[in-house]
């Protein structure tokens, strides 16, 4: 296994001309882990996915590959609650420690607190050596005394999955979806969500989702290049769209939508849009030989000249319902930041209804739990712009179970009045929510 070393002279008692070196290692898994980390620290907006899949990680064994993943999704999914624990630690009140001494101490806590299988002596000396070899040595003997200290307080626990959470954001679950759902959620989010496919794959022991008849969870096995990993809410969403002729994906990126709605209508003109070249690239890339149109263009602005039968406007948003895949968004979103999102998901809900033909049906879904971003959207579109109507989801659903698209008994766990949700921990998956708009 490669290494990182420090050596240390260390001077004999047989003269002092003589020496003894000894070398100290940090494991490749956890130096990269501290690096990820300090870069997320630094960077808030980069991405756990993005970073996980850098050229350092991909060049690792598959063990050190899954324990870079292990340690830097554990730390940012229970963040706050280390945080809290390493204050209550420290013998003196400190209003800030430096950005290497704090994750090194938040590595160190969290596998102390959470990761049973490693040795409490091989986190506490990984995490010294990781904040000497940072440039501060000056904390070595601070981070040491902290996670020696902290090597015999409680675990964490499923209790503690709440406070993990912003405050206000639990709060808000509770409120709108009562205590008893609010805690599932945040019970879901500290755990890492399954791998969902669809299809079958050589190689994989799979078993059936809960909705999708297409869809299956990986039991076991190594996922190759090439087979799609696809969230089942999103291919319920895409399920959801059905067909048409002519269709637009409005935010087509990364396109896991767009290539069912490909599969589903093999004979239709299918146009994908999105706001990022780079991402609409990556996804052309990823969908050769099906015929779908691609175009960068923003979404709340459609120059088409023509109209669709089949509109899938899957809106950027907060990703609330993300939050075990993504969990960096918790300490990056803020309340206020609702309201911005909202005004743009009118915006694109708006610009995709011009673009509806008459008899059309138009599909709007985001990730997100909160309801400025799903109810109120609607609402406000179908206020502003007259001609629609919006359709009772449970109906649709109804209708994919007779078809054979869904398994029997999702319209009944999944419609909400006249809408669609996924809720993480109710079912093992994201969060989707999900309305349908027809044109009069």
């Amino acid at each position: 296994m490669q290494t990182f070393s420090v050596a240390l002279r260390l001077t004999s008692t047989r003269g002092l001309g003589e020496s003894l070196s000894i070398s100290l290692s940090i494991s490749p898994a956890r130096k990269i882990a501290f690096e990820l980390l300090l870069e997320l620290r630094r960077k808030p907006q980069s991405h756990s996915d993005v970073l996980l899949r850098s050229k350092q990680v991909e060049a690792l064994s598959t063990l050190d590959k899954n324990l870079v993943t292990t340690l830097v999704m554990g730390v940012l999914r229970w963040q706050l609650v280390l945080q809290q624990r390493i204050r209550e630690a420290l013998t003196k009140s400190k209003s800030h420690l430096a950005d290497p001494v704090q994750v090194s101490l938040e590595l160190g806590t969290l596998q102390l607190l959470l990761l049973d299988r490693i040795p409490d002596h091989a986190a506490i000396f990984e995490s010294v050596e990781l904040v000497k070899q940072s440039g501060n040595q000056y904390a070595a003997g601070l981070v040491n005394a902290v996670l020696r200290k902290l090597a015999q307080s409680p675990k964490l626990e499923a209790g503690d999955a709440a406070a993990a959470h912003p405050a206000w954001m639990v709060e808000r679950w509770v409120a709108a979806y009562g205590r008893e759902t609010a805690d599932a959620i945040c019970r879901y989010d500290q755990l890492p969500p399954p791998t969902t496919i669809r299809h079958q794959a050589e190689g994989l022991q799979l078993e059936e989702a809960a909705f999708v008849v297409s869809a299956r969870r990986v039991i076991s096995g190594e996922v190759k290049a090439g087979v799609r990993i696809q969230d089942e809410g999103s291919q319920l969403i895409a399920e959801l769209a059905g067909g048409g002729k002519e269709i637009l994906d409005c935010c087509a990126a990364p396109g896991g939508k767009t290539a069912i709605l490909a599969e589903r209508n093999p004979a239709a003109s299918i146009t994908a849009c999105d706001i990022s070249p780079a991402r609409l690239k990556a996804m052309q890339k990823n969908l050769p030989g099906l015929g779908i149109h691609f175009r960068v263009l923003d979404a709340t602005q459609f120059p088409f000249e023509k109209q669709f039968d089949l509109v899938l406007c899957d809106a950027p948003c907060s990703g609330t319902g993300t939050l075990a895949r993504n969990p960096e968004i918790r300490h990056r979103l803020t309340v206020n930041d609702l309201a911005r999102h909202h005004e743009r998901q009118v915006g694109l809900l708006r610009s995709a209804m011009h673009a509806l033909r008459q008899g059309g049906r138009l599909i709007y879904s985001t990730c997100s739990l909160e309801a400025e971003e799903n109810e109120d959207v609607v609402a406000e579109a179908l206020k502003a712009e007259k001609g629609f109507r919006l359709l009772a989801c449970e109906d649709q659903l109804r209708s994919l179970e007779h078809e054979g698209v869904l398994h029997a008994g999702t319209a009944e766990r999944l419609s909400h009045r006249d809408f669609i949700r996924t809720f993480p921990g109710l079912y093992p998956g994201d969060g989707f929510f999900a309305a349908c708009l027809v044109r009069n």
